[in-house]
């Protein structure tokens, strides 16, 4: 057809900015608060019971403390079909390689950086809204699909 507009064989990148969620903040203090409970509810001697209790409660509540205190992250999934490949940024330093999994609305995302070392994210459904959901959803399945078309060498 002539009059048809041509089609991008490069897809725009996906931009996600990751912050804590609440809702992870939420379940691990009142699993810092049960956790003494179900220490003092068991078997174990008062003597022995007593201190594992506080110790199990302050790791709790340090973790709480670690994960609320962790900084906002900006990760961007490059284009499908990059010249070289998806050129993919975390706080606009370079990835070597970046994996994307799904567990129900939970999105998790594996990743190595240039150095080798690994990090992971993950985006709970009050931090990643319906529409960048779909965007990532989206943004995965082009990535996949641009790696089937890739030949591969012998």
């Amino acid at each position: 057809m002539p009059n048809s507009l041509r089609s991008s064989s490069v897809s725009a990148p996906c931009r996600l900015e990751w912050r804590p969620s609440l809702w992870l903040l939420a379940a691990l203090l009142i699993l810092s608060l049960l956790a003494p409970l179900s220490v003092l509810g068991s078997d174990l001697p008062r003597a022995l019971a007593w201190p594992l209790a506080m110790a199990a409660g302050a790791y709790g509540l340090w973790l709480v403390r670690c994960e609320a205190g962790r900084t906002k992250r900006l990760l961007v999934l490059g284009g499908a079909r990059d010249p070289g490949g998806p050129l993919d940024t975390l706080d606009g330093r370079p990835l070597q390689a970046c994996h994307i999994a799904w567990r129900g609305p939970l999105a998790f995302i594996h990743m190595i950086d240039r150095d080798g070392r690994n990090e992971r994210l993950a985006w709970w459904p009050d931090t990643l809204p319906p529409p960048l959901r779909r965007e990532l959803r989206l943004a995965a399945a082009a990535r996949a699909a641009s790696r089937r078309d890739r030949p591969v060498a012998p």
